[in-house]
């Protein structure tokens, strides 16, 4: 056994098993695990993915939302202990791998078509 094969075996025992399927421009909810102090409280995040990178254990995640009328953003790392859940709420229908284009908009120019084909998990 090389080297790389020890570390794709210790790679696939973190990998989560029961993701959902995702899209660029699916609308997305996160709960996410926060430490605050001894305590630990978990946050949701909802938000449109804008891009995803990376592949295996390393794979992320962009998801934009606006709160209070500025953009946030936020990168997951999609199978870190740190996110609790991930699920598809609702289907989005775009023609782009990346969707850097929506932080230029503002308003309902920001919305994404709605799949119909395919079921949210």
């Amino acid at each position: 056994m090389n080297a790389q094969e020890i570390i794709r075996s210790i790679e696939a025992e973190q990998m989560k098993t029961q993701l959902p399927v995702l899209h660029i421009g699916d609308t997305v909810k996160v709960n996410v695990r926060i430490r605050e102090g001894g305590k630990e409280r978990i946050q949701a995040f909802e938000g449109t993915i804008i891009s995803m990178a990376r592949a295996g254990i390393n794979r992320t995640v962009t998801v934009r939302r606006i709160f209070q009328g500025i953009g946030v953003e936020r990168v997951f790392l999609v199978h870190s202990p740190r996110i609790e859940s991930m699920t598809v709420t609702r289907l989005g229908k775009v023609r782009r791998a990346k969707l850097y284009y929506l932080r230029d908009r503002i308003g309902k120019a920001t919305r994404v078509k709605q799949k119909i084909t395919r079921r949210a998990n």
